[in-house]
């Protein structure tokens, strides 16, 4: 699937959807949260939240007193729904509509966050593309949750690829050192559940 179509797919996504009717919500990102928390950094750390779509992470970061908070998606009907659920506290929010391997960073973040874009991306060429750009963009941490061995096989009608805690470090070792990764059953919307591999990585300079 082309970018062009990737982004019609996900804007009709979210241009039909509710957050309840999509499998991937959480109310509270706990594991994200701990996961960011666990890097020690302040709030004046820049985090980027790859593929936010209108996940409430960047809500969390909000009241925990985070200052530098962008988030990307590639679906502009998804980042209006965060917005306007925010209110005024969106303008406190970089907001960026791209492809995540069409992102052209202007800055370096310490905290570069994705749960569950990098596992839409399934020829070498985007994995590829993806790193290449989180090794400009990242100066201190990495943490990213993909679907596990033991997930979906395809998602929003997606294909995917799974990972173990093994075959993510190998598709990282280019820049980055593991510090940690556990999996998780994330229970939908929908009372089905999906199993997540979590992981954070130091970036390598």
């Amino acid at each position: 699937m082309n970018i062009g179509n990737r982004k019609r797919h996900w804007e009709t996504i979210y241009g039909t959807k509710n957050s309840n009717q999509l499998s991937w919500t959480q109310e509270e990102p706990k594991t994200s949260l701990d996961f960011i928390s666990s890097l020690g950094l302040g709030k004046q750390a820049k985090i980027i939240d790859i593929g936010g779509g209108d996940s409430k992470l960047v809500d969390h970061l909000l009241d925990q007193g985070f200052e530098h908070i962008s988030v990307l998606d590639i679906s502009a009907k998804a980042l209006e729904k965060t917005k306007k659920r925010l209110g005024i506290k969106a303008e406190k929010v970089n907001w960026i509509v791209s492809d995540v391997t069409e992102f052209e960073p202007d800055t370096t973040y310490d905290i570069w966050h994705d749960r569950a874009t990098f596992h839409f991306l399934t020829t070498t060429q985007q994995i590829e593309k993806y790193l290449s750009i989180a090794r400009r963009s990242i100066s201190s941490y990495m943490t990213i949750g993909t679907f596990s061995e033991n997930g979906p096989t395809k998602c929003s009608d997606l294909e995917i690829k799974q990972y173990s805690e093994e075959t993510l470090t190998t598709e990282l070792k280019n820049g980055f050192d593991k510090i940690r990764c556990i999996t998780e059953n994330h229970m939908t919307p929908f009372d089905t559940i999906q199993n997540f591999l979590f992981c954070s990585f130091k970036r390598r300079i």
